[in-house]
C-alpha cells in the first residue's frame, strides 16, 4: 500500500512492505513487520538497548534490535542504508559516502510492539534509485534472527554462508516515482555530489 500525506509544506510519503521470510528464505514465525516511513514491528527487547541516547546516531546499530532499509541505484551501486531501533537510536549510511547523519526519528514501545517514525530527507537518497530491500534483526548469539523483505533464495545459498545484507543482486525493483508520481523529479543531492568526488 502506498499513500502520501501532506503536512504543512512537507510531503510525507508512506511506504508499506511486509517482511515474511528470514534472510535465507525460511518463513517468519511471528506477525510480519511493516516498514513505512513509519515502522511497526514486534518488540523482542533482545539484545537490550544501545548505550547511546535516543534520537542520536549510534555506530554499530546493526548489532542490536533493528529494522534496516536499503535504497539502491543499481547502475552506480550507490545506496542509502537506514537503520532504526525501538529505543530511538538510528544510523544513516550513504554507501559510498558519509555516516552518522542526523535524522528526525522517534520510537515508541508499547507492550510487545514498537513503532517508529522517520523523515528521510531527499538529499540522503542517491539519484536514480531503482532497487530496494529491507531487513528486521533481533536476538543474539545462536538466537540472532535476520529477516528479509527480499530473501536470498535457498538454492543460491553457499555452504557455510551467513547473512549479508549487501548482496545487491537480491534487491528488487523500486523507484521513488512509484510513490511520488511519474512526473516527480528527485532533487539533486549535495551529499552524493560530494561523495562522488
Amino acid at each position: 500500500m502506498l499513500n502520501s500525506v501532506c503536512v504543512g509544506c512537507i510531503l510525507l510519503t508512506v511506504m508499506e512492505f511486509h517482511i515474511k521470510h528470514t534472510w535465507d528464505s525460511l518463513p517468519v514465525d511471528h506477525e510480519p513487520d511493516g516498514l513505512l516511513m513509519q515502522v511497526t514491528a514486534p518488540f523482542f527487547n533482545h539484545p537490550p538497548a544501545p548505550a547511546g541516547p535516543p534520537g542520536e546516531p549510534f555506530p554499530g546499530l546493526w548489532d542490536y534490535e533493528v529494522v534496516e532499509s536499503f535504497f539502491l541505484n543499481n547502475n552506480t551501486e550507490q545506496y542509502l542504508e537506514v537503520e532504526v531501533c525501538p529505543h530511538g537510536q538510528h544510523l544513516i549510511l550513504l554507501l559510498n559516502g558519509k555516516h552518522n547523519l542526523p535524522l528526525l526519528f522517534k520510537a515508541n514501545i508499547e507492550d510487545n510492539k514498537w513503532k517508529g517514525e522517520a523523515l528521510l530527507p531527499w538529499r540522503y537518497f542517491p539519484q536514480g534509485i531503482n532497487k530496494m530491500n529491507s531487513y528486521a534483526i533481533h536476538g543474539s548469539g545462536a538466537g540472532r534472527t535476520y529477516e528479509a523483505l527480499y530473501p536470498v533464495p535457498r538454492e543460491d545459498l553457499q555452504e557455510g554462508q551467513g547473512p549479508d545484507f549487501h548482496q545487491l543482486e537480491y534487491f528488487q525493483d523500486f523507484t521513488l516515482q512509484s510513490i511520488m508520481g511519474d512526473d516527480w523529479v528527485q532533487p539533486e543531492s549535495d551529499l552524493w555530489d560530494l561523495a562522488s568526488k
